[in-house]
């Protein structure tokens, strides 16, 4: 078997095989070299530029550090406790490199700013998210070359097989335990973006001590005595570490009020382009095809970065295409504390209503696609190592984790050009709050 490497900014060299490697050439896959990890945050991060196509390599070789680890120190636990085998581990190790691999395959342009515009799903009554198309692109695009690689001739592995993994969709207990490297609060999705995305940025808030938490890895039970993946008890404040960067860097990146209000007209701007491009196609008026056949995945996957910067230059996307061209976005005119009173709330109420139609729109913390919310690690206690493996969640054991508190802040945006005007207005709400 031959293998190839690629070199990482974050990880050093990526090892992959030749089965990998014409997954990764797949068109489908290619496409995410045109997909910007950060949407529009090079406009106030220069450097922010990184794709989703590195980002998914990370996640890959994260992942399978994080099963070797767990593998190495729990083996006989698996074997005794939930019936793995050898051969278990080993076509269980190949399905989570191509699961992860392919977790991001159906990201929009732009990312998790694209997701704005996906269609709603009929089944559940909300829209879509890019798993929906990841899961469908899989089944759809990946079957052949998946499927059909002497490499897989000894784990018979099937695209169906890695995106039910992706989506959950399965009743087996195992799946279910590694699909947590994928999907949970100490996944390598995470462990990713938060030190590639700190690379990248320039900014030190998303470090954390990756190698630690890699050895101090392991299975356990929850309160309800569910297999899980947790920490040892000297993983702790790694684990501390792990959560404190996605504090840091949502607040000060993923929330940043400037590259939100490009969010805010990248949405605008993809709903205009949509709504001239598929006219007449399987779509809900300025959305994207639903993820429900081929024809739509193929279609969907037709729009990346690329194509929507051609769309702007050639004059194409509205009038939020026009402000993002001569970055005259709308500006932040109040803003409320991360954790908001009830008074400050009214306040917002009050500022909006004296605003009236210069308020363009109310940023939520809540609506971020990286909001921060109840962030939980199970801990392993050292005295439950060798007999009941019951854990404990970090918040209840941890005063830094027990203090932070699910960020709420909301913002009020007005255009560029009204902005003084807003001010003149705030200023007297408050005046008046002051006087009274």
């Amino acid at each position: 078997m031959r293998l190839y490497e690629i070199r990482d900014p974050i990880i050093g060299f990526i090892t992959i095989n030749e089965w990998e490697r014409e997954i990764i050439d797949h068109w489908a896959f290619q496409r995410l070299r045109r997909i910007k990890q950060l949407a529009w945050t090079d406009m106030v991060y220069p450097g922010a530029t990184h794709s989703r196509f590195e980002h998914s390599l990370g996640v890959m070789h994260i992942a399978t550090q994080m099963f070797d680890s767990i593998v190495q120190k729990n083996a006989e636990f698996l074997k005794s406790e939930m019936n793995f085998t050898d051969a278990g581990f080993q076509r269980d190790r190949v399905l989570v490199r191509l699961a992860s691999l392919l977790h991001d395959v159906g990201h929009a342009p732009f990312s998790h700013a694209g997701e704005e515009v996906m269609p709603l799903n009929p089944a559940t009554d909300k829209p879509y998210k890019h798993e929906a198309y990841s899961e469908a692109v899989i089944r759809h695009l990946f079957k052949d070359v998946i499927e059909n690689h002497p490499l897989n001739q000894n784990y018979h592995i099937k695209a169906d097989d890695v995106a039910d993994f992706l989506a959950g969709k399965t009743s087996i207990q195992r799946s279910l335990l590694w699909r947590s490297l994928i999907t949970s609060q100490l996944d390598a999705d995470r462990a990713d973006y938060l030190l590639r995305d700190s690379h990248h940025i320039g900014v030190e808030y998303g470090k954390y001590d990756l190698k630690r938490l890699l050895v101090t890895l392991t299975v356990a039970y929850d309160e309800n005595g569910e297999p899980v993946l947790g920490v040892e008890e000297g993983g702790w404040h790694a684990a501390e570490g792990l959560i404190l960067a996605r504090y840091m860097m949502f607040t000060q990146v993923y929330f940043q009020h400037t590259r939100r209000a490009y969010d805010y007209h990248l949405v605008r701007v993809m709903q205009h382009l949509l709504e001239e491009s598929l006219q007449g196609a399987d779509s809900q008026g300025g959305k994207f095809p639903p993820p429900t056949s081929a024809d739509n995945i193929t279609l969907y996957l037709q729009w990346n970065d690329w194509r929507v910067y051609g769309l702007i230059h050639s004059g194409q996307g509205g009038p939020d295409a026009e402000l993002i061209k001569k970055r005259r976005h709308h500006r932040s005119v109040f803003q409320t504390s991360e954790v908001p009173t009830v008074q400050e709330l009214n306040l917002l109420e009050d500022i909006c209503n004296e605003l009236g139609e210069l308020v363009c729109f109310i940023d939520e913390a809540e609506s971020s696609w990286y909001k921060f919310g109840r962030e939980d690690i199970y801990i392993l206690p050292d005295e439950n190592k060798k007999n009941s493996r019951k854990t404990k969640q970090l918040s209840t054991i941890s005063s830094v984790v027990k203090g932070l508190k699910p960020i709420r802040q909301r913002r009020v945006y007005v255009p560029l050009e009204r902005k003084k005007d807003a001010e003149k207005k705030i200023k007297k709400v408050l005046g008046d709050l002051g006087g009274a």
